[in-house]
C-alpha cells in the first residue's frame, strides 16, 4: 500500500473508531442512568433480570467502548497486537450476531411463544398495585403507549396474584374516555378497556419500522466489514514495514 493510501486508511479507521467509541459511552452512559435512575422499571420479565433495557444497554455500550478502544489506539499506535485483537473481536461479535439472528429465525415461533408465557408469568406473580412497583410502572407505561391492554388479551389481569379472586384490569388499561373513571379497571365491562394485547402492538409497531432495523443493520454491517478490511490493512503494512529490510518506514505523525 503506498504511503498516501495507508494515511488516508490509517486516518479515516481512526476517526470511525473515535466516533464508535463516543457512541459506546453514549450507550453506556444511557445504561448506567436508567439502572441508577429506574432500577427495576426497565424489566418486563423479573425472572430474567440480566434482558432488562439497562442491562442490555450498558453491555452493548462496554462492548462497544472496548472493540473501538483496541482499533483507535492499534491504528494510532500502530500496534500488530491492538490491530489483531481488534480484527479477532469483531469476527468474535459477526459471528456471535449471525448465531444469534439464525436462531431467533429458526425459532422465532417457539421464542414468541416463550416471551409471552414468561410476561404472562410476571404479571400473574409479581404484579402489584404499589406506586414502587416497578412492573406496575412499566406496564402502565406500555399500555398507554401502545393502547392495549394484557400480554394477548386483557384476560392476562384476571385473577392474578395482586388481585387473586376478581377480573380486574389496571387502570392503565381504560380508554381515553373512561381514564377519569377510578371504578374503570373494576368495573368488569371490557367496553371500557383497550380490545388488543400489547404483544399484538407491539408487533405492529415493530413491523412499521423495520426499515429502521434494516438501515441499522445495514450500517453496523458496513462498520464491522470496513474495520476487518482496514484493520488487515493496517496489520499487513505495519507487520511488513517492520519486518522489510529496504522498506521505508511511515512517519508515526502522518
Amino acid at each position: 500500500m503506498g504511503r498516501s493510501g495507508y494515511t488516508c486508511v490509517r486516518h479515516v479507521f481512526c476517526s470511525l473508531n473515535v466516533f464508535v467509541w463516543l457512541a459506546g459511552c453514549a450507550i453506556l452512559g444511557v445504561g448506567i442512568w436508567l439502572r441508577l435512575a429506574y432500577e427495576g422499571y426497565t424489566n418486563l420479565l423479573p425472572q430474567y433480570s440480566l434482558m432488562s433495557a439497562d442491562c442490555t444497554f450498558i453491555a452493548i455500550g462496554v462492548i462497544t467502548f472496548v472493540v473501538a478502544f483496541f482499533g483507535c489506539c492499534g491504528a494510532w499506535f500502530q500496534s500488530h497486537c491492538m490491530l489483531v485483537t481488534y480484527f479477532s473481536l469483531v469476527i468474535i461479535m459477526f459471528l456471535v450476531e449471525f448465531m444469534f439472528a439464525t436462531l431467533a429465525f429458526a425459532f422465532r415461533s417457539w421464542l414468541g411463544a416463550f416471551m409471552v408465557e414468561e410476561l404472562q408469568s410476571g404479571i400473574r406473580h409479581h404484579y402489584n398495585t404499589s406506586s414502587t412497583n416497578a412492573l406496575h410502572n412499566l406496564w402502565s407505561h406500555v399500555h398507554k403507549e401502545f393502547r392495549c391492554c394484557g400480554v394477548v388479551e386483557y384476560t392476562d389481569w384476571y385473577k392474578i396474584s395482586a388481585w387473586p379472586k376478581e377480573s380486574w384490569v389496571p387502570q392503565s388499561c381504560c380508554l381515553p374516555d373512561f381514564a377519569n373513571n377510578t371504578d374503570c379497571g373494576h368495573s368488569g365491562s371490557p367496553d371500557m378497556w383497550y380490545p388488543k394485547g400489547c404483544s399484538e402492538q407491539v408487533q405492529m409497531w415493530f413491523l412499521d419500522r423495520l426499515h429502521i432495523v434494516g438501515i441499522v443493520g445495514l450500517v453496523v454491517a458496513f462498520i464491522q466489514l470496513f474495520g476487518l478490511i482496514s484493520s488487515m490493512l493496517l496489520f499487513c503494512t505495519v507487520r511488513h514495514k517492520r519486518s522489510g529490510q529496504t522498506y521505508k518506514s511511515y512517519d508515526h505523525a502522518s
